[in-house]
């Protein structure tokens, strides 16, 4: 299902995913020596004050030309990301679209091929109608012909360029960490019934058929042409998951129904008052018992990190990233009914490129008991 790049276009991405690793690993370390050599020390004669805060280092920094050559560096390099998986993928349009139909193999559904479900009336929620997350035209919700799968094109390809490849050839690491934490922690558990939430295209959900392959696997998303591309590509990699067009935050799936709820980096896509209806949802549909593991990206622990982590929100439309910094994940969870909560922090080596803005990868992980 991925778009085929002719000679011209794969050059043009392997220049981007190049691009950002210099920057990711030669360019944002600079921010740091700008910020306590120069930025901080402005900022402390103006104000009277150190920055208390990542709002304050944002005010300290945003004047500094270090920062803002990097900025501008970091915010073309995610439009050139863009143009150079759209070309191939507009060129291969119909038969992308094609493939999928093929893929589907008329109306009949197996238990052991997958499915998929779309809800033509579902509304999609403004978290992500308000923007182009990620800068994507369009978003991930956006149908530009009938059955289209360009959102999920896109996003396939774009994301191995995004984090430099550190998601290893699927973009599947992340369900591979999530997978690994949950054998590690419950290494006697073989959950029967597994449900990932905003699953997009499916590249994290893979990892658990592979993990636990006699489990009936379900996958949901708010928006069709992605779930109609991880349809497809779940097909062309053998992996049977039914996929689903449903909001997280309210489903049809019946009371008790799962024994395993998880999310990989979806909730920092949706909203404050989401977070409280998505918890509960999660509470309601878990059986007695029943594990809810939600992996969510670094946030920074210094007040600089916390800063840099925050340009996706101010300059790549992750509109809801920087408040979620600072929101307590467990709680939320407590107030929603859940056993004793608690927010891992679980470390990975994978390469600087994938360090991003901090010294080191930490992913969160929000553990909760039924």
């Amino acid at each position: 299902m991925l778009p085929r790049p002719n000679h011209d276009e794969a050059a043009r991405q392997a220049f981007v995913t190049a691009f950002r690793g210099h920057l990711a690993a030669n360019v944002v370390p600079g921010n740091k020596i700008a910020y306590e050599r120069r930025a901080k020390l402005k900022f402390e004669a103006a104000q009277g004050h150190a920055p208390r805060d990542e709002h304050d280092v944002r005010r300290a920094m945003e004047a500094d030309p270090y920062y803002q050559f990097w900025s501008a560096m970091q915010r073309r390099s995610q439009e050139l990301m863009g143009e150079a998986v759209i070309d191939p993928t507009e060129r291969e349009w119909p038969q992308l679209i094609e493939r999928s139909r093929t893929s589907r193999g008329g109306t009949r559904q197996l238990k052991r091929s997958g499915s998929l479900r779309l809800d033509p009336s579902l509304v999609v929620p403004r978290y992500h109608t308000a923007v182009d997350i990620h800068l994507q035209p369009g978003g991930y919700h956006t149908d530009y012909a009938d059955d289209d799968v360009a959102a999920g094109a896109i996003y396939d390809r774009a994301l191995n360029i995004y984090l430099n490849g550190t998601l290893g050839p699927r973009n599947a690491f992340m369900g591979e960490l999530l997978t690994g934490y949950f054998a590690t922690q419950w290494p006697d558990r073989k959950p029967a019934r597994i449900l990932d939430m905003g699953c997009a295209i499916g590249n994290s959900t893979l990892p658990w058929i592979d993990a636990y392959p006699a489990a009936e696997v379900h996958a949901i998303d708010v928006a069709a042409p992605v779930l109609r591309y991880a349809h497809a590509r779940a097909r062309a990699l053998g992996a049977a998951v039914h996929f689903s067009q449903a909001n997280a935050e309210r489903t049809a799936f019946a009371t008790g129904s799962f024994d395993l709820v998880v999310s990989h980096i979806m909730l920092h896509e949706t909203s404050r008052s989401a977070l409280d209806r998505i918890f509960r949802e999660c509470h309601r549909l878990l059986a007695p018992g029943g594990i809810m593991l939600h992996l969510e990206i670094p946030r920074g622990t210094t007040a600089l990190e916390k800063f840099l982590f925050n340009w996706e929100t101010y300059n790549n439309n992750e509109t809801f990233g920087a408040y979620m910094t600072n929101v307590d994940l467990a709680a939320l969870a407590r107030n929603s009914g859940f056993r004793s909560p608690s927010l891992v922090k679980q470390r990975t080596e994978r390469g600087p490129e994938q360090r991003l803005y901090s010294s080191e990868t930490v992913w969160n992980i929000l553990m909760a008991q039924r």
